[in-house]
């Protein structure tokens, strides 16, 4: 029998495009061959199925970030690796739930995926620099709706400047040396 792992909330917060899902994604994959219980909480796939009906105010948005800080502190005290590559853009709302991390006594770090604007703009994986820029769409986290950046973050990582791998493994380090693994 595989002894009992500690779980943790490892929030990735970034703009749009700029590598969060990548990264988590990546280190899900490591974790989960170490024998780690991992769990990836998409934004997408929440806000269809958690978050559904919400839209993109402020008080929405902070919404949406409370939830899913709900379900990931939840199952990190569980024992999970959770993975939430989630935008988050307002400071208050992250610190809300670290707060509750801290609260609860569960593992929280806060990884701030540091890509510009005009790096993700060219990514523009979902299409909505280009949708934004066409007038179609408006509330775009960074370009027309703000962003707060973490002040303060665990990590900081420049994805635009570094590989998949070596963002996956600064992250990987950083729980190494919180005691998370």
């Amino acid at each position: 029998m595989s002894e009992t792992r500690q779980g943790a909330t490892i929030w990735l917060t970034g703009l749009p495009s700029a590598g969060k899902t990548t990264i988590a994604r990546a280190l899900a994959a490591r974790l989960t061959a170490e024998g780690h219980r991992v769990e990836v909480l998409d934004g997408d796939e929440i806000r269809e199925f958690l978050s559904a009906g919400l839209g993109f105010t402020r008080e929405d948005r902070h919404v949406n970030v409370q939830r899913i800080g709900f379900v990931a502190e939840l199952l990190a005290s569980h024992g999970v690796k959770v993975l939430v590559p989630v935008i988050a853009p307002y400071a208050d709302s992250r610190e809300a739930v670290r707060k509750r991390h801290q609260t609860a006594g569960t593992g929280y770090v806060e990884v701030h995926v540091a890509t510009p604007v005009e790096v993700c703009s060219v990514r523009d994986v979902k299409g909505l620099y280009a949708r934004q820029a066409a007038g179609e769409l408006s509330g775009l986290t960074g370009v027309d709706d703000p962003y707060e950046e973490p002040v303060d973050p665990d990590l900081r990582i420049a994805a635009h400047e570094q590989s998949v791998e070596e963002s996956a493994d600064a992250l990987y380090a950083l729980l190494g040396d919180r005691g998370l693994l």
